[in-house]
């Protein structure tokens, strides 16, 4: 009897690499991994999409009955009660607040929602003047007991476009964990998070050209990565070029206008919520300046691509320097005149 059931029975399934793509949260979403049953693979991903689609309903500012623009049509007014984990996450965002020194805003969208990129529009310096009071994290209100938020200056809105994919992805990737799956990227845009390596090899992340973004020959970098997260934030993901100026949305909280100070920011760290908060500092305090915050973070690495062209890494990618070759007579005797290397990024 044992026998005839083992003949009747279908074929083992065979262990696969299963992806998908999507258009959800206004972006591509992309789920690749390996599943030894190709069916349960599928099922795992389209939990992560649902998971995608469930926070997009609740975080997005473009669909206006979500929690999110609900904050933005009363809390200028009243507390509003939040959903906790939407609570959690806004608050969260004024972690990001603090050790960007203010380059991540939530509240920047008070002039944000000015632009429409689509439409080539752009606010006046009017306009720009009179909304910029508005932006700032530090008059976000939160009652922890209530879960309540409220605008403590008229005319505030918030946005949750540079955190938000990121959040998205770490949950994404933690409903694949919890199916046990071990090999897994789970992609947002610029934000991904690696589950594991790529059966024994690490993945290999691609930083596109700014100036050829859309082509794969064209990348500035490679970089292997195993069990990371990598965010690159882009002026040439939403924009529009008027008169020479490039006006997109990565918007410089202190002046209203399109932060310019790079190209191309890329940060690598343990979670997308952090890498994705992390990668539009650069634009607004500057590649110097944001490379001194990353490499007092142990976690975290940095590549960014200057208006110039040039590239600039973070202490842990930056390749060492070559060590000058040292001639027989030179160990025996003083050393030779000191040479200029060649800058190391």
């Amino acid at each position: 009897m044992s026998l005839s059931v083992l003949a009747l029975a279908a074929p083992p399934a065979r262990a696969a690499w299963v992806d998908r793509t999507e258009a959800i949260m206004g972006t591509r979403i992309y789920v690749q991994l390996w599943a030894d049953d190709p069916d349960q693979g599928a099922a795992a991903i389209e939990a992560v999409m649902a998971e995608m689609r469930r926070i997009d309903a609740l975080m997005s500012h473009y669909k206006p009955d979500s929690e999110l623009s609900r904050i933005n049509q009363r809390a200028g007014y009243e507390p509003v009660q939040v959903d906790p984990e939407l609570f959690d996450l806004i608050k969260l965002s004024t972690h990001f607040s603090q050790i960007t020194l203010g380059a991540f805003d939530i509240t920047y969208a008070s002039v944000g929602y000015l632009y429409n990129y689509p439409l080539h529009v752009h606010p006046t310096e009017e306009q720009i003047r009179t909304a910029l009071p508005a932006v700032n994290w530090r008059n976000l209100e939160f009652d922890a007991t209530h879960h309540t938020i409220r605008f403590g200056r008229p005319g505030m809105r918030i946005d949750l476009g540079g955190i938000a994919k990121g959040y998205a992805v770490d949950r994404g990737v933690a409903i694949l964990k919890a199916r046990g799956i071990q090999h897994a990227v789970v992609t947002a845009g610029g934000d991904s998070r690696l589950l594991g390596d790529h059966l024994g090899r690490p993945w290999l992340v691609s930083i596109a050209n700014p100036d050829d973004p859309h082509n794969p020959g064209k990348v500035v970098t490679r970089i292997p990565l195993s069990d990371a997260a990598v965010s690159t934030s882009g002026d040439y993901e939403r924009y529009f070029d008027e008169n020479g100026v490039r006006y997109h949305h990565i918007i410089d909280p202190h002046t209203g206008h399109s932060a310019n100070k790079v190209r191309s920011a890329t940060i690598i760290g343990p979670t997308a919520t952090q890498t994705d908060g992390l990668s539009k500092t650069a634009f607004v305090l500057g590649p110097e300046k944001t490379l001194e915050i990353i490499d007092h973070m142990p976690a975290f690495d940095a590549v960014f691509v200057t208006p110039a062209g040039r590239m600039l890494y973070s202490n842990g990618l930056r390749p060492p320097k070559p060590r000058p070759a040292r001639t027989p007579a030179a160990a025996n005797g003083p050393p030779p005149a000191a040479s200029s290397a060649p800058p190391a990024h």
